[in-house]
């Protein structure tokens, strides 16, 4: 039997302490579907795709998980969870990782807030001590910070976020050769298993602009020794534009062309194709990287740099017509394929290169969601910003490689990959920041500095503040040892009588010295989850008020 169910939301103005509840119950349902998550044997999270038809996505990431939760059904519950969804996505386009942990330290926080708060506390204060307290704890863990080198190193830190050995394995080896710079690009494989693969030089997207160049080749890739390259966003229609590039090309004594370009007509492909020779001379043409304009030109613009070219642009108003041999770039070898173009031994100024490099991680350490910028509170935009930058630097650094991701299933796949990129990227944060004793006792070894202020302390909404920060503390060790099927409170009592850097192995069942057991999380991650919780549950504590805005009735029909 089909019913059907008409519900409206009634703009309403919700004063405490209906809007403390209504927050404190959106929260929960956001956390209570993260927590499991956290830790090396953690359980997944099913998520309903749009078409039923095809099986859920199954993820282990908080900041997805949260991402993938649109709206709950009450409003006042709804603008809870909406507001603790925002905090975990940021926080997971900033490191990659650290959102469960925050998620439990936030749930924690903002529990206890409430309960101070309607017994009489001050919000204002609280939220202010609270911070003050979140900058102890972060002083703290600076000052326990140990820098990773080598691929041993990486190699621990990886499988203390991954707990995929071979992962972990792979990432540790590739980080370790392309650096925390090099671009590294995960795909899915037809295989089932994990391989890795280096790319020589640099490549971007943007393959042969059309598939004639790749006949006649052994494998669907066209090579080229020694070659000029023409650096452009054009569109050529006419072919006789073309023809001063190749004179300029052949009168330099060089047999091989690499012609970049936004478009060529059919016409232009058909004169290149005509001129084709291995033994006398060679062109291929291929596609300008980067959809986006602004993305196309800094791309045109570091091939040009790498090659000692000069990129000529379309918004500027160049044309081929009096191209000089200066303006063409050179590079050993180039390449191309159906989906990616590369240049291997590019023959750039080094003065010109370092220079560039050196205005790339400028600009990186000025991007607001930089690993050591987590201080503001991050825009739009910030994280994918970064991410461009980055690929940039790697690029004109030499480092590439791309990592292939096999798995029995589509679903296997897509959440082998999802993990694959959030350690990639927190082990760039290791590497640029460092590492801490994992398993939550990095946040452990702060309560001792909390307690002692707690015992100077009079005044009471800075006790309490105290109070809040020490509990909320031990939650994240409190929930990897729950999640892994044991005692925690059993177990944090044998935590304290090991003293300190001494944390709990949930896969051997041991008390172990952390640091020794490899167990290790990255410093700049760990960070910005302390500090994303903690000023993030001080600035809801003090919403006093929910204005409910009015939505037109929805009608849900069961199938």
């Amino acid at each position: 039997m089909t019913r059907s169910q008409t519900t409206q939301a009634r703009p309403a103005v919700v004063f405490q302490p209906a809007a403390y509840r209504g927050m404190q119950q959106g929260i929960d349902q956001i956390v209570e579907a993260i927590r499991p998550t956290l830790g090396p044997r953690p359980r997944l999270v099913a998520i309903e795709r749009a078409s039923r038809s095809k099986p859920p996505e199954l993820l282990d990431s908080g900041g997805v998980i949260a991402r993938r939760i649109i709206e709950l059904p009450d409003p006042d519950q709804n603008m809870g969870a909406m507001f603790i969804r925002g905090l975990l996505w940021r926080l997971h386009e900033q490191v990659g990782d650290g959102t469960a942990t925050a998620a439990t330290l936030f749930q924690s926080l903002f529990n206890q807030g409430v309960r101070y708060m309607v017994s009489g506390g001050n919000a204002m204060l609280l939220r202010r001590h609270l911070e003050g307290g979140m900058q102890l704890i972060l002083d703290t863990l600076t000052s326990m910070t140990t820098q990773v080198e080598g691929k041993e190193d990486l190699e621990r830190v990886a499988a203390s976020i991954c707990y995929d050995p071979p992962l972990a394995r792979l990432l540790g080896e590739i980080l370790d050769i392309v650096g925390e710079y090099g671009w590294l690009e995960i795909r899915s494989s037809q295989g089932r298993e994990l391989e890795r693969e280096y790319v020589e030089g640099a490549y971007w997207e943007g393959g042969v602009l059309s598939r004639q160049m790749l006949d006649g080749q052994p494998k669907p890739k066209v090579e080229m020794e020694n070659a000029a390259i023409l650096i452009s966003d054009l569109e050529v229609e006419d072919p006789q534009q073309l023809v001063p590039v190749m004179d300029v090309t052949l009168q330099a004594g060089l047999r091989s062309l690499l012609i970049v370009a936004g478009k060529l007509s059919d016409s232009a492909i058909g004169l290149l194709q005509a001129n084709r020779d291995p033994a006398k001379f060679q062109a291929i043409a291929v596609q300008a990287p980067a959809p986006r304009t602004d993305e196309r030109a800094a791309a045109l613009e570091d091939l040009a740099v790498l090659t000692g070219g000069i990129p000529l642009l379309k918004a500027a108003g160049d044309t081929l017509g009096r191209v000089t041999l200066a303006e063409l770039g050179r590079a050993r070898r180039v390449w191309a394929d159906r989906s990616h173009f590369g240049v291997v031994a590019a023959q750039g100024d080094p003065h010109r290169l370092r220079a560039q490099i050196a205005s790339l991680r400028e600009a990186i350490s000025r991007v607001g969601s930089g690993p050591s910028s987590f201080a503001r509170t991050p825009q739009a935009g910030d994280a994918e910003a970064r991410r461009r930058l980055q690929q940039r630097m790697g690029k004109l650094m030499g480092g590439s490689a791309i990592l292939w991701v096999g798995g029995a299933t589509e679903s296997e796949i897509a959440l082998r990959k999802e993990l694959a990129q959030r350690t990639a990227d927190a082990l760039r944060g290791a590497v640029l920041e460092g590492v801490l004793p994992g398993g939550g006792v990095s946040l452990l070894a702060c309560c001792p500095r909390l307690r002692q202020m707690l015992d100077q302390s009079t005044d009471p909404d800075e006790r309490f503040a105290y109070r809040a920060l020490l509990r909320a503390m031990e939650e994240p060790c409190r929930t990897i040892i729950t999640n892994a099927g044991y005692d925690a409170s059993e177990i944090m009592s044998e935590i304290r009588r090991g003293g300190l850097g001494c944390g709990f192995d949930v896969i051997s069942g041991q008390i172990v010295d952390v640091w020794q057991a490899g167990i290790l999380d990255v410093a700049a991650v760990q960070k910005a989850a302390v500090r994303s919780a903690v000023s993030g549950a001080g600035l809801a504590l003090t919403v006093d008020t929910l204005v409910r805005r009015k939505r037109p009735a929805v009608s849900m029909e069961p199938d």
